[in-house]
């Protein structure tokens, strides 16, 4: 046997299937086991192991750098590193080594090198992923698509997570207190995952609602978009927004593996969005909302309490009271909204020739089926304003002359300088249109 493995090239391994079968015939047997040639089979593979553990280990760390150099999510190095893992521990498990501090040696050290490898494997994933959360900072639009390579960074993590136990613990038992420290870095790290994706989700909230500020009262650029009405009546903002969470939502369905991460994802994102919203709002209390942001936010309140309901988030994460307290806003705009849309109809019709009552006019998204609404916008104002007729007429009453008043401000002041504006009608047309950008 000495001269056979003297003759073996170095760094060669295939004399340790000669190991595991002269091991195991002479471990059963009580004669010869930890007998004269037994101790000596261990000290002439013992060497050797320790080897092959070594070279396994430089060659694990370096398919780890290369494979995150060339891969962009680093999925399939991963794969390949659990496996390697995986491998090298049934393998030294399987040579059943005799003597009992060598074998906890091995194990010990194999368990280290797993937490280290699987540590370096996630501190490179979440580096990585964080430079996909700064990519396109400066101009995000409801155009934006969640890059499914951020999904596939967050199935690394998850895996992870799975693996980490099975390659950390010893028998089920975190002896080492290796599998804690992994897991306490994968909780730190898929929840840092989950603020960022949904900070870069929020952020196309942020750009509509910040679109929607330039309609606010007393607004310089909404006066021109509102009176040039270039901007349509704000339902297609809503609309393209929605269509954006849809897609967004679709794609960390098809793409992500962990049902219970993504209903965490969906939870946090849906509250955030509320809160945002709720606090642009508590910042106009004291002004009516503008009809292009009222039929936006409108449409956008409604829809993503039931497309998130259809994703699985529960009641009582769906209807909290910050989304209450927006509904119940919302109402009151809406109903504000039509009030004043009726008033300028009406004051339309009186103004119209003889004959010319059955003309259509343009259209501005508050209106539709206006006849099929009249009676919920007739209970919304009466659970808003109150049961008692006189109070009802009061308020409303109130509402339709603030509303009245500070549209008339805006169009007297338009009308004072119509004559600059038709002088320069070409220039007048580019302007509306980068503002309307």
């Amino acid at each position: 046997m000495d001269q056979v493995l003297a003759e073996q090239p170095p760094d060669t391994w295939e004399s340790f299937p000669l190991f595991q079968i002269l091991n195991d015939y002479l471990r059963t047997d009580d004669n010869l086991k930890n007998g004269r040639f037994h101790q000596h089979l261990r000290e002439t593979f013992a060497p050797m192991v320790v080897r092959y553990v070594d070279l396994m280990e430089s060659s694990i760390a370096q398919s780890i750098h290369k494979g995150f150099e060339k891969e962009r999510n680093g999925c399939a190095t991963s794969e390949d590193l659990f496996w390697k893992l995986d491998a090298l521990q049934s393998f030294i498990r399987d040579l059943h080594w005799p003597d009992h501090d060598f074998a906890k040696h091995l194990e010990q050290r194999l368990k280290l090198m797993a937490c280290d490898m699987i540590e370096s494997c996630i501190t490179r994933t979440d580096q990585a992923f964080q430079q996909w959360l700064k990519k396109g900072t400066g101009f995000v639009s409801t155009d934006y698509v969640l890059p499914s390579e951020m999904c596939a960074m967050v199935n690394v993590i998850l895996d992870a997570k799975n693996q980490s136990f099975k390659l950390c613990a010893v028998d089920g038992v975190d002896v080492h207190q290796y599998h804690t420290k992994i897991d306490d870095l994968i909780e730190r790290t898929s929840s840092s995952m989950t603020q960022g994706m949904v900070a870069k989700l929020l952020s196309v909230l942020e750009s509509v609602i910040s679109k929607l500020g330039r309609y606010d009262e007393g607004s310089f650029i909404g006066s021109i978009l509102s009176f040039t009405n270039v901007s349509g009546s704000g339902k297609e903002l809503g609309k393209a927004y929605i269509n954006f969470a849809r897609n967004s939502m679709d794609q960390i369905r098809q793409k992500v593996n962990d049902e219970l991460w993504i209903l965490n994802l969906f939870e946090q994102w849906y509250a955030a969005q509320v809160t945002m919203i709720c606090s642009w709002l508590s910042e106009r209390l004291d002004h009516n909302l503008h009809p292009y942001q009222c039929t936006c936010l409108a449409h956008i309140v409604k829809k993503i309490y039931t497309d998130f309901e259809l994703q699985g988030v529960m009641e009582e994460k769906l209807n909290t009271k910050t989304y209450q307290t927006i509904s119940q806003r919302m109402a009151t705009e809406e109903a504000a909204c039509a009030l004043m849309e009726g008033s300028r109809r009406a004051a339309g019709d009186d103004d119209l020739p003889e004959g010319a009552e059955g003309e259509d006019y343009p259209e501005t998204g508050i209106e539709d089926d206006m006849v099929e609404k009249k009676p919920k916008v007739t209970a919304q104002l009466s659970q808003t304003l109150g049961d008692d007729p006189a109070n009802y007429v009061a308020k409303v009453s109130n509402v339709a002359g603030n509303v009245a008043g500070k549209v008339g401000n805006v169009f007297g002041g338009l009308s004072k300088g119509i004559g600059g504006i038709t002088a320069c009608n070409a220039n007048f047309s580019l302007f509306t249109n980068f503002l309307h950008l």
